[in-house]
């Protein structure tokens, strides 16, 4: 496996692929890989010939009061867990590689598929994530690249700029991977003590006991959110960001659950933001 850090070299390397007609899928990650990451590799191996996987914290898509500098970082890591999935590059650029001086061009998906959710707590975060994206899709040109469901506002973000923008690149979506108890794999998971890690695993017990609601017969959104708030407020260690529900492509707000339905929430537990959702055929 090569460990690239110039666009210069992954540029190469791509030029020689497509020369001997490879298919090319790419992982894009912030690094401190979990098992969430390692999936989206073991997925992209199975299905193209190279497999690229770009490691860059990406300062544009963190508020000034967010953990850019303290996110976690550990390439030699990452490259060896990647390395064990089958990857074949790994991109790890620095900061100015990706924004030299005098940077000043932005992508942005404009309306309520960035304004909702993560987008009304983190005003311009998905400006930051589009920018980098579509940076990442113009370097390595792959025939799709792998995202993980956790993020599904990104994921439906990315989807539509792909679509607008006509990027010839399938977004392939990936199921959340979970711990034991029900806890979405994230990075920022390491943030936890002992006493909120157990605390964390709430959100993940108010979502799938959604499930047992609507089959039920319950459809009214609004009873569906306070029975989350209600039963993530049973932790005293929790402050919530948001519990919405939304169509799961547009996220826009819904009447009824019917259709593809996204019930998704953020929530802070000590120093860290966790997300989590589920989507729902009705």
């Amino acid at each position: 496996m090569k460990i690239l850090n110039s666009i210069k070299d992954v540029r190469a390397e791509i030029k020689q692929a497509r020369k001997n007609s490879k298919s090319i899928g790419m992982v894009p990650t912030m690094g401190y890989l979990h098992e969430g990451h390692l999936s989206l590799v073991k997925r992209a191996r199975e299905e193209n010939n190279i497999v690229i996987v770009s490691i860059f914290v990406n300062p544009t898509q963190f508020g000034p009061d967010e953990d850019y500098v303290a996110y976690p970082r550990d390439i030699e890591r990452d490259s060896r867990l990647v390395e064990g999935e089958g990857a074949d590059i790994v991109f790890a650029p620095e900061v100015n590689e990706m924004y030299p001086d005098g940077c000043s061009t932005y992508v942005e998906v404009e309306g309520n598929i960035t304004k909702k959710l993560c987008g009304a707590s983190r005003p311009g975060h998905f400006k930051g994530v589009t920018t980098i994206v579509t940076k990442l899709f113009n370097i390595i040109t792959p025939d799709r690249a792998y995202f993980g469901q956790k993020d599904a506002q990104q994921v439906a973000v990315i989807e539509k700029m792909v679509k607008d923008l006509c990027f010839d690149i399938e977004i392939v979506p990936c199921p959340i991977i979970r711990e034991e108890d029900g806890l979405a794999k994230s990075s920022r998971n390491m943030y936890l003590n002992e006493k909120e890690r157990k605390a964390a695993t709430i959100l993940s017990k108010a979502l799938f006991n959604v499930k047992e609601i609507i089959g039920k017969g319950e459809i009214n959104p609004s009873k569906i959110e306070k029975f989350i708030v209600d039963t993530i407020n049973t932790e005293a260690l929790t402050d919530i960001d948001y519990v919405e529900i939304v169509n799961a492509r547009t996220l826009e707000s819904i009447r009824k659950i019917k259709g593809d339905v996204l019930i998704a929430l953020a929530v802070k537990i000590g120093k860290a933001r966790l997300i989590d959702n589920i989507r729902l055929e009705a």
